[in-house]
């Protein structure tokens, strides 16, 4: 099942892609059925059949009056993971870390698909990072890596945009600063459950940079995988339905780039990740 989140005239709502390709809101088919996709999460499996059934019976929207959100607009944590692709790890230079590296971004840095995303003018070596986003279904702690994926609602196209110059060239280097700008944490246009996608790590990734691939690779190269992400955070904080996880990028990035390749105003990045969609930014000078 793929679900969206969509601006209306009343707000965000969610709805679902069905098989015709067309956008049938959730709550307009079924008013029982929740408009915020982290209630609709929350309710489990249950909500989440009555949702399929609302897909399948309802009507389409007119596609020219959707604008498309991010499937969780307001996530309550953007929590992600540094290092973790061995050949992105040694492109920076570093050893491949023993546990998982972790830093987040502000929801203030989350954006949607075909959201044009401003260049801060205090940088000048903006950087791009296909990622997977794991979103959480259900609320957790303390969970084993075996019951972890119980946990896990589906997946996400994510871009984890860094400002190098902040995140490495600041004193103590400033990871938080240099990944939190504002539209830094752009995912969609779909959540994709986890039974549509199967096995989350054995899909192809990549990202193209004014249509020149510029990484190409897999999730199998993921070093921690998903169960172990989940179960390894799950044990510092409690995990909530519609907290994203951003898993980590694969080698090519413009830092490690002989000479280095930075976002400059008018670059478009396209961020394609098997079974999960495809994710379109601008960029644009502010």
């Amino acid at each position: 099942m793929r679900l969206v989140t969509y601006q209306s005239a009343n707000g965000s709502r969610i709805a679902g892609v069905n098989q015709q390709g067309q956008i049938v809101d959730l709550n307009q088919t079924d008013g029982t059925l929740p408009t915020c996709m982290k209630a609709l999460l929350a309710g489990g499996d249950a909500l989440l059949a009555q949702a399929a059934k609302a897909i399948e019976t309802g009507t389409g929207l007119n596609p020219a009056g959707v604008k498309l959100l991010a499937p969780i607009p307001n996530p309550q944590k953007v929590v992600c993971i540094g290092l973790n692709y061995i050949d992105h790890a040694k492109e920076s230079g570093v050893e491949p870390p023993e546990e998982p590296v972790l830093f987040n971004k502000f929801p203030t840095a989350v954006a949607a698909h075909e959201e044009e995303v401003t260049l801060p003018s205090v940088s000048s070596q903006v950087d791009y990072e296909a990622e997977l986003v794991v979103v959480i279904g259900q609320s957790c702690k303390h969970v084993s890596e075996a019951d972890a994926l119980s946990y896990v609602a589906g997946y996400c196209t994510g871009h984890d945009v860094s400002a190098r110059d902040w995140q490495l060239n600041k004193p103590g280097k400033q990871w938080l600063s240099g990944k939190t700008f504002d539209g830094f944490a752009p995912f969609g246009p779909y959540l994709v459950t986890a039974d549509e996608v199967g096995d989350a790590e054995n899909l192809n990734i990549k990202l193209r940079l004014n249509g020149e691939t510029m990484q190409d690779s897999s999730t199998k190269q993921l070093i921690f995988g998903i169960p172990k992400l989940v179960s390894y955070l799950s044990q510092i904080c409690t995990l909530l339905p519609g907290d994203v996880i951003f898993t980590g990028t694969p080698p090519g990035v413009g830092m490690a780039r002989k000479p280095p390749v930075f976002l400059k105003p008018g670059d478009v990045c396209e961020v394609e990740i098997e079974k999960l969609g495809l994710l379109r930014n601008k960029f644009v000078g502010e």
